[in-house]
């Protein structure tokens, strides 16, 4: 099964994100602030990898409003990791999913992180051919051609706190 989405032009700047590390669990979150859609009920969407990682998509109004890292996959370390260029847009879950309550996806999911650990990509599924769309200041997503949802990036994360 697979996350499809309609992506629709969209003007102004993209909204902020506000993360937060739960040093108990190693949960990370990442909020969007976005008054737009705020009282509609939320739907979660789990995107759940063969090895029991979990990445879930808070989703209100058909649009994701926040991104929870529950369980990590194995997590690849590189040197460099540059996202690509992407344009704002508005990235929007048709039907529904984005109605309420939650669904669930199995998928291979597997991440890779900067050296200093600021830029995190979770790849779904194998590689192929994607173009990335920036839904908020700092969380893109790479969609197919067909719409497709194949990964997920997540920009200027702050450090775990015990690292400080």
């Amino acid at each position: 099964m697979s996350l499809n989405v309609h992506i629709e032009p969209s003007s102004g700047t993209p909204p902020l994100v506000e993360y937060r590390w739960d040093t108990d669990t190693d949960i990370l979150s990442a909020q969007v602030a976005a008054s737009e859609g705020a009282e509609t009920p939320a739907a979660a969407i789990e995107l759940q990898g063969s090895d029991g990682s979990w990445v879930i998509l808070d989703v209100r109004a058909g649009r994701i409003r926040g991104v929870e890292v529950a369980v990590w996959p194995d997590v690849r370390k590189l040197p460099q990791l540059r996202p690509p260029e992407a344009d704002f847009a508005s990235v929007v879950i048709p039907g529904r999913r984005a109605a309420g309550g939650s669904s669930e996806i199995d998928t291979p999911l597997s991440a890779e992180v900067d050296d200093p650990e600021r830029i995190f990509h979770f790849r779904l599924g194998v590689g192929r051919e994607t173009r990335a769309v920036k839904l908020a200041s700092d969380i893109m997503i790479d969609v197919e051609p067909s719409g497709v949802v194949a990964g997920l990036w997540l920009l200027n994360v702050p450090p775990f706190p015990l690292d400080l």
